[in-house]
This record gives C-alpha cells, sequence and structure tokens, in this order.
C-alpha cells in the first residue's frame, strides 16, 4: 500500500544485536542515506553492523551518526532491530518509543510482559500483513531458513555429526536421503527447492490444496505433494531420514503437530529441523538452541532448533532485511508512528502492543492476557 508521506525529522537508532551469535543488523549503509536524504537522523550503534561486514565508516560516509549504547536506545524515537530484545534489554524499554523489530512474542510470555508494562509501541516485522494476507517483512527470512534447513540437516547426517550417516544426494546405485517437509509454504517451498538441488527424494505436507497445485506446478511435479492430516505424518515420517517443520500460524504459537510418540517413529539417528522454533517449535520435544550448540538428541532423533537461522548468513540477511523494511521505515519516520499505523493496514496489523496494551489477539490467547483492538487502542490515545 502506497502512503503519502509528508517530510518530518525523525531520531531513528539502530541497536546492535547481542543475541547469541546474531550477526545481522537492521539498516544497511544504503537504507541509511536514504533516511538521511529525508530529512531524519540516523543514529547507529558502534560496530552494530561489523557481523554483516559494514564498517561504522561506511554509515558515517552515509551521513549517520555512531553512537553508544546508553544513547541508541536513549535518544531514538524509533528503533530498529532484528531480534526481539533479551532480558538484559527490557530495562531500555519506554513510552515514547517505537520498536519495529522480529518480536515473536506469541512464544515468550516474559519479553510480552515487559513490553506491555513499558508503555512502548512495538511493531512486529513478523505480522505485518498485506491486503492479500502476504506477510512481506517476513518471507526474505522464511526464504533464508528454509533455504539452510536442508543444508543444516545434511551436516547433521554425517556419521561424525551423530547422524545416521547419509548423503542427502545418494551416488549412482544408491538412493538419495528421504526428506519430508511439514508445512508447504515460503519455508516449506524454499527448503524442497534446496533438498531437491541437492539430490534429496522430497515429500511435502500441505494442507491447502490450492497452494499444493501451486507447489506442483512450480516444482514440476519432483516432490511427492500430500494432504496433511495426523495419520499422514505419522505414516510419512517413519520413512523420514531428515524432517522439517515449516508450519507457520501468522502471530501466533505454532501448532504442536509432532507429538513425542510419532516422533519415536523416526530412524535412529535422523535429523529433525524445526524452523517453526521462533514460534515455539511444532514438535512437542522442541526448544529453541543456539549457533554455540544448535543440536539436541531425543529418543534417537538429533533436533535442530536454531530460533535465529537467518543469522549465519548475516551479508545475505541483512541486505534482505534492509530490501523488505525500509518502506515502511520510510512512512514511520515521515508520519510519525501514530499517524503511519492509522493510515496504512499493513503497518497496523504489525502492532503487537501499543501504549501498555497488547493489540495482537493471538498473543493474548497465547498467554492469558488480556486484548484490547488497535482501534479502541488509538481512540484512547494511549500512543
Amino acid at each position: 500500500m502506497v502512503v503519502a508521506i509528508v517530510p518530518r525529522a525523525m531520531r531513528i537508532g539502530v541497536a546492535k544485536e547481542i543475541k547469541s551469535q546474531e550477526y545481522r543488523v537492521a539498516l544497511t549503509p544504503a537504507g541509511a542515506r536514504e533516511l538521511v536524504q529525508r530529512g531524519h537522523d540516523v543514529l547507529i550503534e558502534a560496530d552494530a553492523g561489523a557481523g554483516s561486514a559494514f564498517a561504522d565508516e561506511a554509515y558515517e560516509r552515509a551521513g549517520a551518526t555512531i553512537v553508544s549504547v546508553d544513547d541508541v536506545w536513549g535518544r531514538a524515537d524509533l528503533l530498529l532491530k532484528v531480534k526481539e530484545p533479551v532480558a538484559s534489554e527490557y530495562p531500555r524499554l519506554r513510552e515514547g518509543l517505537t520498536l519495529f523489530t522480529y518480536l515473536h512474542i506469541a512464544a515468550d510470555e516474559p519479553l510480552t510482559r515487559a513490553l506491555v508494562d513499558s508503555g512502548i509501541t512495538a511493531i512486529a516485522y513478523e505480522t505485518v500483513e498485506t491486503n492479500g494476507g502476504a506477510l512481506p517483512l517476513l518471507a526474505p527470512m522464511s526464504e533464508i531458513a528454509g533455504r539452510l534447513a536442508p543444508q543444516a540437516g545434511a551436516d547433521h547426517l554425517e556419521k561424525p555429526k551423530g547422524g545416521r550417516g547419509i548423503l542427502l544426494g545418494g551416488v549412482a546405485g544408491v538412493a538419495p536421503a528421504r526428506v519430508l517437509v511439514i508445512g508447504g509454504g515460503m519455508v516449506g517451498y524454499n527448503a524442497a527447492v534446496i533438498a531437491l538441488g541437492m539430490g534429496a527424494q522430497v515429500t511435502i505436507l500441505e494442507r491447502s490444496v490450492d497452494r499444493m497445485r501451486f507447489l506442483e506446478q512450480t516444482l514440476s511435479g519432483r516432490v511427492q505433494l500430500l494432504m496433511s492430516s495426523s495419520l499422514q505424518i505419522e505414516e510419512s515420517i517413519k520413512d523420514a531420514d531428515l524432517m522439517i517443520g515449516a508450519v507457520l500460524i501468522p502471530g501466533a504459537r505454532a501448532p504442536k503437530l509432532i507429538t513425542r510418540e510419532l516422533l519415536g517413529a523416526m530412524k535412529e539417528s535422523s535429523v529433525f529441523v524445526d524452523v517453526a522454533i521462533d514460534q515455539g517449535g511444532c514438535a512437542e520435544t522442541s526448544k529453541a538452541t543456539t549457533h554455540d550448540d544448535p543440536v539436541y538428541t531425543v529418543d534417537g532423533v538429533i533436533h535442530y532448533c536454531v530460533a535465529n537461522m537467518p543469522g549465519a548468513v548475516p551479508i545475505t540477511s541483512t541486505r534482505a532485511l534492509t530490501n523488505v523494511t525500509l518502506a515502511y521505515v520510510e512512512q514511520l519516520a515521515g508520519l510519525g508512528s501514530v499517524q503511519a499505523i492509522a493510515a496504512n493496514p499493513e503497518l497496523a496489523r504489525g502492532v503487537n502492543v501499543l501504549g501498555g496494551k497488547l493489540t495482537y489477539e493471538a498473543v493474548a490467547e497465547a498467554h492469558g492476557l488480556a486484548y484490547t483492538p488497535l482501534d479502541g487502542a488509538l481512540a484512547a490515545g494511549v500512543a
């Protein structure tokens, strides 16, 4: 949606990510220049872009100012991040600040309460949604996570890593590995593309017939497409060497489609990559891991549940993220948060917390907290 922007100056901060092994940054120097040229003050925390190969000097050449962590959080009107605030950052949340980042708070009650208590306005990249139901700010990271999933699975299928000792693509005269992808959305499609490229035999379980028709056409019939059901999961899981969880309900906790009993039917030392872990994971046995210690084993099945998979390829991820977020940042900065939210329904759908009110119903339901519709929160003047 195109929204007319009335020029005004805003202080836009870009915080350095401190989550373990997170190297992305929320804005490239090119993005910073665009905002500076619109008359905004851009404050970059020192070394925020180092992990993505962007030196402080590159931001300074773009017209941004390098500042301390205290200044970037304390002086900004609009703060850009990549990942959700961690516990040590909760005290920095404050009324009058707008936070624009991936939040995934349906799986994080402490952060949800911290955001509500702070009075901040929190807009989640992953719930910004078009009128057609697309998730434009989640899509590029879903693409990347989907493409990383078969790589991670193939790595941990190797015997020295504790896996079965099977090559994903096989060789002449030896069958390839079987890859089961649960969910045929953006993550599942991209996982299938890479798994096929590596030579694996791929099955996708999906509930939408229309989506299956799209996948059939796009993937030229090279995958087996089956209607997802508890019985079909039970039957398919037995043959899988690698299973990829690619289930998404926007803004809500992921459904637990894989019970521990079902998981036990997988082959010994097979691998399960749960890309849905940001939203709590789609298996009863899923728990978030980091790039430092990415896997654990339950009932003989290796679980890879890294909650920030795209952080492993920050040069690609950071550029892809700024490509899609910049237009929304320009709207927020140009109109001010309240006016931008009121003018653009896509941004409005991204608002999870506003002025001490929880405005995203799926999050409220996940934690048993009070829900306030966004229109009511805006009308009450809590912003």
